[in-house]
């Protein structure tokens, strides 16, 4: 990833304006409940904030009951990218992160963002990188030089039990 491309997400803090207006347009759903479900969803677009450093990605929203998420990038597992028909019409998406929590939802999701694509290429490539995985490099199951003579011992081993438990079950008929 360039550096560029990087500086841009840690430089995000705030969703896209046009979220207000997908909030609104999915409010309208509601009808006569329109300003029950509508309030709420404008109190966390005002309070929705973003952090991207170098441990992790974060999130906070919430006037009344502030919420706070902090990922790191080692306990991600898994990041999707959801477009509804109203949002690919706006031109945003929401990346969802996953982590290994027992959940099936999302731990955190980043919502209402035009760079959803860069997003989930920066988190990707941070995820491999706490992990020490490299992007083109392919694992490999070769036995350290170390652990092939203990693995042949215990393979000999194991054939000689084999003959003494089959020695045994003969003598026994």
């Amino acid at each position: 990833m360039n550096p560029e491309t990087e500086e841009k997400i840690y430089r995000i803090n705030r969703p896209c304006s046009r979220l207000i207006w997908l909030y609104f347009v999915r409010s309208l759903g509601a009808l006569i409940a329109f300003p029950v479900v509508f309030a709420p969803l404008v109190c966390k677009y005002v309070s929705l904030r973003y952090h991207f450093d170098k441990e992790g990605v974060g999130a906070s929203w919430g006037i009344f009951f502030r919420r706070q998420v902090f990922l790191t990038y080692a306990r991600i597992q898994d990041i999707h990218v959801t477009r509804g028909l109203i949002e690919r019409w706006m031109g945003l998406g929401t990346v969802d992160i996953q982590t290994a929590s027992g959940s099936a939802a999302a731990e955190l999701s980043i919502v209402g963002m035009e760079e959803f694509d860069e997003i989930r290429n920066f988190l990707y490539t941070r995820m491999r990188g706490a992990r020490g995985e490299s992007q083109s490099e392919e694992k490999t199951a070769e036995p350290s030089s170390e652990a092939l003579p203990l693995l042949l011992e215990i393979r000999d081993e194991l054939r000689a039990l084999r003959r003494e438990l089959g020695e045994k079950r003969d003598a026994d008929v």
